[in-house]
């Protein structure tokens, strides 16, 4: 008995000084957006998520949002979204094509980077049509348009969350690494923990999509994959598989 009450005050600090110093930084994680893809592009001025989540911003008082991808045939260009406005930034793993797929994660690296963060020069960055080499420059990009558009305060941070292949419930989906980095890097790795945490639940308890999109994942990846609903399928001029570590054919 305890042991317990000892455990479970740990962890009443651990969650109450995650909370302090998040709702005193930079970033203010939500979580996923979706679950699958509605239509593709899959972030662009009126498209069912890209309005899910100005509303989010709003609720929050807030001018900006953050969408992370992870990079595929896109330039992540950032625009307006009636009020808010969307930026967009996509991370490209130059180690390999990432966790496309729950067959191609690599658990033991993904383990490793869970304790010890990113190696350094792993990841690039795309955003506006622009591949950044590192993270600071990245985030100097992030600050400086959400400073042109006038945001004050936190900026609501969601990862994109899609998933192309496997059961959305158990693939955290499109971004979720970049995510991870982002908390980790701006407020720690506990708060990262508990953030990544409840971002993983989030769209259970806030987007009305949800249940459609469990619902019939199945039927609208396979819509996707087939071209039905990306009406760029294969048609952007931005290649980004040669940073990869192999051949990528991502496009999302």
């Amino acid at each position: 008995m305890r042991w317990s009450v000892v455990i479970i005050f740990i962890l009443i600090i651990m969650v109450g000084y995650s909370f302090v110093i998040v709702s005193l930084g930079p970033i203010d994680p939500l979580g996923r957006l979706s679950f699958v893809k509605l239509e593709n592009p899959d972030m662009y001025p009126g498209h069912p998520h890209s309005v899910l989540l100005a509303q989010y911003a709003q609720k929050k008082g807030s001018k900006c949002a953050l969408v992370l991808h992870f990079a595929g045939s896109s330039t992540y260009s950032s625009y307006q979204e009636g009020n808010v406005y969307i930026i967009e930034v996509a991370f490209i793993d130059t180690q390999g094509a990432g966790s496309t797929s729950l067959s191609q994660i690599n658990l033991l690296d993904s383990l490793k980077v869970a304790l010890f963060g990113v190696p350094d020069g792993r990841y690039k960055y795309m955003s506006d049509g622009v591949v950044y080499n590192n993270y600071t420059s990245m985030m100097k990009h992030v600050n400086n348009i959400a400073r042109q558009h006038g945001q004050q305060g936190a900026i609501p941070t969601v990862y994109h969350g899609t998933v192309r292949t496997d059961n959305p419930i158990i693939d955290p989906g499109c971004g979720f690494p970049l995510y991870f980095q982002i908390l980790t890097n701006t407020y720690g790795m506990i708060p990262g923990y508990i953030y990544t945490f409840t971002g993983m639940i989030f769209p259970y308890l806030n987007s009305p999509y949800r249940n459609f999109e469990l619902m019939h994942s199945s039927e609208l990846q396979y819509y996707y994959n087939n071209g039905f609903i990306n009406i760029n399928y294969q048609n952007s001029n931005v290649k980004t598989g040669k940073y990869y570590g192999q051949n990528s054919s991502n496009t999302d």
